[in-house]
């Protein structure tokens, strides 16, 4: 985007993010997290040449994505474009500010061992692990090996837990489970970026799978789960981040209900153009991903897996904070000095209360910091529609 479309979308212009950043910024910027096959050819070309100028973070995925039998080959595949990836720094070609945040999604303790000695000095360029089936039996193994890793390198390596295994969906083993799981992490809790939340491991579980035109949060088997989730892992102060799951469609299918984006808006914020925006997103069966994603905010969720590079844009723009959020949040904090309890919101549409919405506002400034406030007049769909153009 040019310099004026940056000035006219955004109070705020996003914040570049890096393995180096801090860590709760850092944990709250995953935004739109892309998972690859370990097998792909291209990755490191896709890296080095910045295609996907959306993509801020790229899981390289060695566990289901993946059969059985690639295995070997997939590691060796994987090892090979991360060493391109660190010449292409070395040699100036690509910036180090400009690599997209890179995990790697093993199978076992041991496989994230053996890959980390196997990259040399590439693991710079690697910010950390995500553990698959996580539970209460390998969560001590999978996060004690992270941190002999982090003190025997000399690089910061950050682990995601991804819940997923039967016994957090199991309602007579749910809570204990978690309980014991967040027992564990807590001892490790400078070196856990995320907890992620395995969406179609456990539907699979019972042989469930939603179309496009369903939420995850109209499954109500994971709906209970992700409400456990959230009120055990996300608690403050001192919570995690806890991301979306994953959204997997990515084509159009035949509709049985009516699309869920509505027309007018799109038309009073971007006319023509606008109009012709929308009919794109149904085509895509993006309006679900939308109306998930933001179900996934609306219920304290940051970030979302997704599976296919067209799906970075929709859910990156709907991160941006809006102009309204962003004041009401700036004048919580500053008017939280115990002078007054509640004042009017300068938009003239809501009381802002301080005690209850404190932890809200502290965390609309965070996310302000990282993905922007958006003007006044604008919104997702300004954005969107600029990106069109471009």
């Amino acid at each position: 985007m040019s310099e004026i479309q940056v000035q006219r979308l955004f109070y705020k212009v996003p914040s570049i993010i890096t393995k180096e950043t801090d860590k709760n910024l850092l944990a709250h910027s995953l935004g739109a997290v892309l998972y690859m096959p370990a097998t792909r050819q291209d990755i490191s070309d896709v890296v080095i040449t910045n295609k996907y100028k959306e993509l801020v973070t790229i899981v390289i995925c060695l566990e289901d994505s993946i059969g059985d039998s690639e295995v070997e080959l997939a590691e060796v595949i994987l090892i090979r474009h991360l060493q391109s990836i660190h010449e292409a720094v070395k040699s100036g070609i690509l910036q180090k500010q400009d690599i997209p945040l890179i995990f790697i999604r093993v199978r076992t303790v041991d496989q994230m061992t053996d890959v980390v000695n196997r990259l040399g000095e590439s693991i710079i360029n690697l910010v950390g692990f995500v553990f698959p089936k996580f539970s209460s039996e390998n969560a001590e193994e999978y996060l004690s090996a992270l941190q002999n890793l982090n003190h025997s390198k000399e690089t910061l390596l950050y682990g995601m837990p991804i819940l997923e295994s039967p016994h957090v969906l199991y309602k007579e083993r749910r809570l204990n489970e978690l309980l014991l799981i967040k027992e564990i992490v807590d001892r490790y809790a400078d070196y856990v970026l995320n907890i992620r939340i395995g969406a179609t491991d456990l539907c699979g579980l019972y042989g469930l799978r939603r179309d496009s035109e369903t939420t995850v949060y109209e499954i109500s088997i994971i709906n209970e789960l992700i409400t456990d989730i959230v009120n055990i892992f996300s608690r403050e102060p001192g919570g995690y981040v806890v991301s979306g799951p994953v959204w997997e469609h990515f084509t159009s299918t035949d509709r049985i209900l009516k699309p869920q984006l509505r027309e007018t808006l799109f038309e009073e914020q971007s006319g023509s153009q606008g109009i012709l925006l929308r009919k794109e997103l149904i085509r895509k069966d993006f309006d679900g991903l939308i109306q998930e994603t933001l179900l996934d905010k609306a219920n304290g969720l940051v970030g979302k897996t997704i599976i296919h590079p067209t799906h970075l844009l929709p859910v990156q723009s709907l991160h941006v904070v809006s102009k309204e959020e962003y004041v009401d949040a700036l004048g919580i904090i500053e008017q939280a000095t115990g002078e007054k309890g509640v004042f009017k919101s300068a938009f003239q549409n809501k009381m802002n209360e301080i005690k209850p919405h404190l932890n809200w506002a502290k965390k609309v400034l965070v996310k302000s910091e990282i993905y922007g406030v958006y003007d006044e007049s604008s919104t997702f769909i300004q954005l969107l529609s600029e990106m069109d153009r471009t």
